[in-house]
């Protein structure tokens, strides 16, 4: 019978665990005048992986609560607390079992901390776990909140950089490439031109990981990074530039003169011919608002008759809105994404915005003119229409 230990007080509840963990076979011996309760919690953290040798998770996780309950009395200003904390961390990760039960657990035990530098263990802890029973949903989802709790002031840079590479990782294995992306684009934010050199495996990794994700097509945010432009010069960066502002046409001749470093990439080459497609279409459109079959079919280089399927996949993923004209054989482009967003488009976006207000301004006049036309006309005619 597993024992709870809500209505015990410090010394009574280490002294009954310490029973609980004897009677399960742990090496742990009686307490010892003078040893103090800071000594009763670092040899209870030791042996407490013997709790997992109960058959119903229930009354693991009853124990391990217990545990917890201990460990954050212990006053968080003592050097030993960080010490107890991460021990009590890498018992749980290393039983790997009753996963559900150790993040419910280690969830708690991070409520239950306020200095957010001890909390950092606890929350690597959860990272781990949740990776190994794809659960990581419950652990992160709020970058925002993340940097509340970690960021340079509080745990030191390393560790931040440390935490976000582990989560893009975990993200990416869990198949998860949208937030994995903005993980990474995080991780890539927080060196500056001192340190960008250190980050060059992580700014490799990133734009890999842009080209390769087949949701991920504007990628033009990636230049500005201090790491990535730390590679510039380089195949990587030249592949990256493609992706960002070139044709189909520029990949191919780049692959017919690299095709060693490209597979070295682990990339799909059809389907990095399928996103330059969509790219140079989206691209085409943005300064033609008529384009033919034929000259889609020349610069996408598609078979005869592909065209019209190609775009009606496009028109699926709403970077661009447009009418396939079939007996003319065109498509009448509306609108369409731009694969950049540099300082013509901003002027084309001060434009629009402009003209907006502008007939916005018209509409409140010509509304106005027209109330003020009805109020004047009732008062000419007078009251009772006399």
């Amino acid at each position: 019978m597993v024992p709870t230990f809500i209505d015990l007080g410090e010394q009574e509840q280490c002294e009954e665990l310490r029973e609980y963990f004897s009677n399960l076979g742990a090496n742990i011996s009686k307490t010892t005048a003078g040893e103090g309760f800071l000594k009763d919690v670092e040899q209870i953290i030791g042996v407490c992986e013997y709790c997992f040798k109960e058959e119903k998770e229930n009354d693991i996780e009853c124990v391990l609560n217990s545990v917890v309950s201990l460990l954050i009395q212990v006053p968080q200003t003592e050097p030993i607390c960080h010490q107890l904390i991460n021990s009590f961390c890498e018992k749980l990760l290393s039983v790997n079992k009753s996963g559900q039960v150790c993040l419910r657990v280690l969830q708690n035990l991070f409520e239950g901390i306020e200095n957010n530098y001890l909390r950092y263990d606890v929350y690597v802890t959860l990272v781990k776990i949740a990776s190994q029973t794809n659960q990581i949903h419950l652990v992160y989802g709020d970058m925002n909140k993340l940097k509340q709790w970690f960021n340079s002031s509080t745990v030191g840079i390393d560790k931040v950089q440390c935490l976000l590479r582990l989560l893009h990782e975990v993200l990416i294995h869990d198949k998860q490439s949208e937030l994995a992306l903005k993980v990474m684009i995080e991780l890539l934010s927080t060196y500056t031109e001192e340190n960008a050199s250190k980050a060059r495996l992580d700014a490799h990794r990133c734009i890999v990981s842009c080209v390769a994700d087949p949701n991920t097509f504007l990628m033009d945010h990636l230049l500005a990074l201090k790491p990535v432009k730390f590679l510039e010069g380089e195949l990587i960066h030249d592949l990256l530039t493609i992706f960002v502002a070139e044709k189909l046409s520029a990949y191919i001749r780049f692959c017919e003169q690299h095709k060693n470093f490209v597979d070295s990439l682990g990339l799909s080459h059809e389907q990095n011919l399928h996103k330059m497609r969509l790219l140079t279409f989206m691209q085409l459109a943005e300064t033609k608002k008529e384009l033919s079959f034929e000259s889609i079919q020349e610069e996408l280089q598609l078979q005869d008759g592909e065209v019209e399927a190609f775009v009606i996949e496009i028109l699926r993923t709403r970077m661009v809105r447009a009418k396939i004209d079939q007996l003319n054989r065109r498509v009448l482009v509306t609108s369409t994404m731009h694969r950049t967003f540099g300082k013509q488009q901003w002027l084309q976006l001060r434009d629009t915005l402009s003209k907006w207000q502008q007939s916005l301004a018209h509409v409140h006049h010509t509304v106005a003119s027209a109330v003020r036309a009805h109020y004047e006309n009732m008062s000419q005619i007078g009251p009772l229409g006399t």
